[in-house]
Protein backbone atom coordinates (compact mmCIF):
# COMPACT_ATOMS: atom_id res chain seq x y z
CA UNK A 1 0.00 0.00 0.00
CA UNK A 2 1.19 3.43 -0.66
CA UNK A 3 0.14 6.61 1.26
CA UNK A 4 -0.16 9.88 1.13
CA UNK A 5 1.73 11.74 3.48
CA UNK A 6 0.12 15.19 4.09
CA UNK A 7 0.18 17.82 6.78
CA UNK A 8 -3.23 18.77 8.58
CA UNK A 9 -2.92 22.18 11.03
CA UNK A 10 0.79 21.31 10.60
CA UNK A 11 0.08 17.89 12.10
CA UNK A 12 1.88 15.12 10.00
CA UNK A 13 -1.13 12.54 8.67
CA UNK A 14 -0.84 9.56 5.97
CA UNK A 15 -3.70 9.08 3.65
CA UNK A 16 -4.11 5.40 2.88
CA UNK A 17 -6.12 3.64 0.28
CA UNK A 18 -8.66 1.81 2.59
CA UNK A 19 -9.68 5.36 3.56
CA UNK A 20 -8.39 5.48 7.17
CA UNK A 21 -6.60 8.50 8.27
CA UNK A 22 -2.79 7.31 10.49
CA UNK A 23 -1.34 10.37 12.96
CA UNK A 24 1.87 8.60 13.18
CA UNK A 25 3.26 11.26 15.85
CA UNK A 26 -0.09 10.60 18.12
CA UNK A 27 -0.26 6.83 17.01
CA UNK A 28 -3.62 7.63 16.48
CA UNK A 29 -6.23 5.67 13.87
CA UNK A 30 -9.40 8.05 12.32
CA UNK A 31 -11.66 6.48 10.21
CA UNK A 32 -15.24 7.87 9.08
CA UNK A 33 -19.23 7.20 8.48
CA UNK A 34 -18.62 3.28 9.05
CA UNK A 35 -22.40 3.21 9.34
CA UNK A 36 -22.76 -0.21 10.41
CA UNK A 37 -25.65 -2.62 10.06
CA UNK A 38 -26.93 -0.61 7.54
CA UNK A 39 -28.26 -3.03 5.91
CA UNK A 40 -29.92 -4.19 9.22
CA UNK A 41 -31.71 -1.00 9.21
CA UNK A 42 -33.54 -1.15 5.72
CA UNK A 43 -34.55 -4.03 6.51
CA UNK A 44 -36.34 -2.81 9.70
CA UNK A 45 -37.89 -0.68 7.39
CA UNK A 46 -38.69 -3.78 4.68
CA UNK A 47 -36.04 -2.88 2.16
CA UNK A 48 -33.79 -5.93 2.05
CA UNK A 49 -29.92 -5.34 1.25
CA UNK A 50 -27.29 -7.55 1.53
CA UNK A 51 -26.76 -8.47 5.19
CA UNK A 52 -22.92 -8.29 4.63
CA UNK A 53 -21.84 -4.59 5.29
CA UNK A 54 -20.95 -4.65 9.05
CA UNK A 55 -18.56 -7.90 8.63
CA UNK A 56 -17.23 -6.49 5.42
CA UNK A 57 -16.58 -2.83 7.13
CA UNK A 58 -15.31 -5.02 10.05
CA UNK A 59 -12.82 -6.78 7.85
CA UNK A 60 -11.36 -3.77 6.57
CA UNK A 61 -11.45 -1.84 9.85
CA UNK A 62 -9.03 -4.98 11.39
CA UNK A 63 -7.07 -5.11 8.31
CA UNK A 64 -6.39 -1.05 9.13
CA UNK A 65 -5.92 -1.92 12.52
CA UNK A 66 -3.18 -4.80 12.10
CA UNK A 67 -1.41 -2.01 9.98
CA UNK A 68 -0.62 0.38 11.85
CA UNK A 69 -1.58 -0.84 15.41
CA UNK A 70 -2.63 2.48 16.57
CA UNK A 71 -2.94 3.59 20.73
CA UNK A 72 -5.98 5.68 19.83
CA UNK A 73 -8.85 4.88 17.16
CA UNK A 74 -11.59 7.40 16.99
CA UNK A 75 -14.55 7.11 14.65
CA UNK A 76 -15.88 9.90 13.15
CA UNK A 77 -19.47 9.52 13.81
CA UNK A 78 -22.43 8.12 11.70
CA UNK A 79 -20.84 4.82 13.48
CA UNK A 80 -23.71 2.82 12.88
CA UNK A 81 -26.75 3.38 10.33
CA UNK A 82 -29.70 4.69 13.11
CA UNK A 83 -30.11 5.47 16.51
CA UNK A 84 -31.04 1.14 17.37
CA UNK A 85 -27.64 -0.16 15.66
CA UNK A 86 -25.58 -0.24 18.22
CA UNK A 87 -27.63 -1.92 20.51
CA UNK A 88 -29.35 -4.50 18.07
CA UNK A 89 -26.26 -5.43 16.65
CA UNK A 90 -25.46 -9.31 16.61
CA UNK A 91 -23.35 -10.48 19.31
CA UNK A 92 -19.96 -11.26 16.65
CA UNK A 93 -19.79 -8.64 15.74
CA UNK A 94 -20.15 -7.14 18.82
CA UNK A 95 -17.33 -9.57 20.32
CA UNK A 96 -15.24 -8.42 16.69
CA UNK A 97 -14.77 -4.62 18.29
CA UNK A 98 -14.51 -6.03 21.60
CA UNK A 99 -11.13 -7.74 20.18
CA UNK A 100 -10.27 -4.54 18.23
CA UNK A 101 -10.39 -2.49 20.74
CA UNK A 102 -8.47 -4.44 23.34
CA UNK A 103 -5.47 -2.25 24.66
CA UNK A 104 -6.68 1.19 22.83
CA UNK A 105 -8.42 4.14 23.24
CA UNK A 106 -11.08 3.96 21.08
CA UNK A 107 -13.32 7.08 20.92
CA UNK A 108 -16.71 6.94 18.94
CA UNK A 109 -17.65 10.41 17.81
CA UNK A 110 -21.56 10.89 17.56
CA UNK A 111 -22.87 11.73 14.36
CA UNK A 112 -26.40 12.71 12.55
CA UNK A 113 -27.52 8.93 12.15
CA UNK A 114 -26.23 7.74 15.58
CA UNK A 115 -26.26 10.84 18.38
CA UNK A 116 -26.95 8.71 21.29
CA UNK A 117 -23.74 7.38 21.21
CA UNK A 118 -22.89 3.48 21.39
CA UNK A 119 -24.48 0.73 23.47
CA UNK A 120 -22.31 -1.66 25.60
CA UNK A 121 -19.35 -1.37 23.21
CA UNK A 122 -15.50 -0.59 24.49
CA UNK A 123 -14.67 3.22 24.37
CA UNK A 124 -16.19 6.54 24.85
CA UNK A 125 -18.88 8.45 23.08
CA UNK A 126 -18.77 12.20 22.73
CA UNK A 127 -19.72 14.91 20.11
CA UNK A 128 -16.19 16.28 19.22
CA UNK A 129 -12.70 15.83 20.26
CA UNK A 130 -9.35 17.89 20.58
CA UNK A 131 -6.41 16.64 20.34
CA UNK A 132 -2.93 18.27 19.61
CA UNK A 133 -4.01 21.32 17.47
CA UNK A 134 -6.81 18.82 15.67
CA UNK A 135 -10.47 18.98 16.42
CA UNK A 136 -12.21 15.79 15.51
CA UNK A 137 -15.87 16.46 14.60
CA UNK A 138 -18.52 14.35 12.19
CA UNK A 139 -19.85 17.49 10.41
CA UNK A 140 -17.64 20.23 9.12
CA UNK A 141 -18.23 23.47 10.47
CA UNK A 142 -18.02 26.69 8.33
CA UNK A 143 -17.04 28.69 11.44
CA UNK A 144 -14.25 26.78 12.64
CA UNK A 145 -12.44 25.19 10.60
CA UNK A 146 -8.94 25.05 10.86
CA UNK A 147 -7.60 21.80 12.27
CA UNK A 148 -10.73 20.50 11.64
CA UNK A 149 -10.87 16.52 10.86
CA UNK A 150 -15.11 15.53 9.85
CA UNK A 151 -16.66 13.62 8.14
CA UNK A 152 -20.51 13.38 7.24
CA UNK A 153 -20.16 14.44 3.59
CA UNK A 154 -18.38 11.42 2.14
CA UNK A 155 -16.41 13.44 -0.73
CA UNK A 156 -15.63 11.76 -3.87
CA UNK A 157 -13.88 12.87 -7.01
CA UNK A 158 -13.76 12.79 -10.74
CA UNK A 159 -10.42 12.72 -13.14
CA UNK A 160 -9.82 11.60 -16.27
CA UNK A 161 -7.60 8.84 -17.01
CA UNK A 162 -6.74 6.75 -20.33
CA UNK A 163 -9.60 8.33 -21.79
CA UNK A 164 -12.20 7.26 -19.01
CA UNK A 165 -13.53 9.24 -16.62
CA UNK A 166 -13.06 7.57 -12.97
CA UNK A 167 -14.56 8.67 -9.72
CA UNK A 168 -13.55 7.42 -6.00
CA UNK A 169 -14.03 8.25 -3.08
CA UNK A 170 -11.28 10.98 -1.32
CA UNK A 171 -10.06 12.37 1.52
CA UNK A 172 -10.29 15.89 0.80
CA UNK A 173 -7.66 18.85 2.17
CA UNK A 174 -6.42 22.09 1.83
CA UNK A 175 -3.66 22.08 4.72
CA UNK A 176 -6.12 23.64 6.86
CA UNK A 177 -8.97 21.18 7.39
CA UNK A 178 -9.46 17.62 6.15
CA UNK A 179 -13.04 15.96 4.93
CA UNK A 180 -12.84 12.24 5.40
CA UNK A 181 -13.92 9.80 3.27
CA UNK A 182 -16.69 7.41 3.88
CA UNK A 183 -14.96 3.77 5.39
CA UNK A 184 -18.43 1.75 5.32
CA UNK A 185 -19.03 -0.64 2.55
CA UNK A 186 -22.57 0.67 1.50
CA UNK A 187 -21.89 4.39 1.72
CA UNK A 188 -22.43 6.42 -1.48
CA UNK A 189 -20.46 9.77 -1.85
CA UNK A 190 -20.89 13.20 -2.81
CA UNK A 191 -18.91 15.14 -5.18
CA UNK A 192 -16.13 17.87 -4.00
CA UNK A 193 -17.49 20.14 -6.43
CA UNK A 194 -20.89 20.05 -5.00
CA UNK A 195 -22.15 23.34 -3.16
CA UNK A 196 -22.62 21.44 -0.35
CA UNK A 197 -18.46 20.87 0.04
CA UNK A 198 -18.96 25.23 -0.74
CA UNK A 199 -17.33 27.51 1.56
CA UNK A 200 -14.72 24.97 3.56
CA UNK A 201 -11.38 24.92 1.43
CA UNK A 202 -9.07 26.89 -0.06
CA UNK A 203 -9.77 25.54 -3.62
CA UNK A 204 -6.50 27.23 -4.47
CA UNK A 205 -4.55 24.96 -1.90
CA UNK A 206 -7.14 22.20 -2.00
CA UNK A 207 -5.70 18.20 -3.08
CA UNK A 208 -8.45 15.70 -3.09
CA UNK A 209 -6.43 11.91 -2.00
CA UNK A 210 -8.28 9.73 -4.12
CA UNK A 211 -8.86 6.02 -3.20
CA UNK A 212 -7.14 3.68 -5.43
CA UNK A 213 -6.63 -0.19 -5.07
CA UNK A 214 -3.26 0.17 -3.36
CA UNK A 215 -2.20 3.50 -3.55
CA UNK A 216 -3.85 7.06 -3.42
CA UNK A 217 -4.05 9.51 -6.36
CA UNK A 218 -3.56 12.93 -5.36
CA UNK A 219 -4.95 15.32 -7.66
CA UNK A 220 -5.60 19.34 -7.46
CA UNK A 221 -9.13 20.46 -7.41
CA UNK A 222 -8.25 22.56 -10.44
CA UNK A 223 -8.21 19.21 -12.14
CA UNK A 224 -10.68 17.47 -11.42
CA UNK A 225 -14.01 16.85 -13.95
CA UNK A 226 -17.06 18.14 -12.89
Amino acid sequence: MTCAEILVNGVAAHCDPLGALYLPDLSCLVVSDLHLEKGAAFARRGMMLPPYDTLATLNLLSAVIARYDPKTVISLGDNFHDRRGSELMPAPFRENIGTLARGRDWIWINGNHDPDGTFDLPGQSMDEMLLSGLIFRHEPSLIAGRGEVAGHLHPSATVARRGKYVRRACFATDGVRLVMPAFGVLTGGLDLKHRAMHGLFDHAALIAHLLGRDRIYSVRFGNLIG
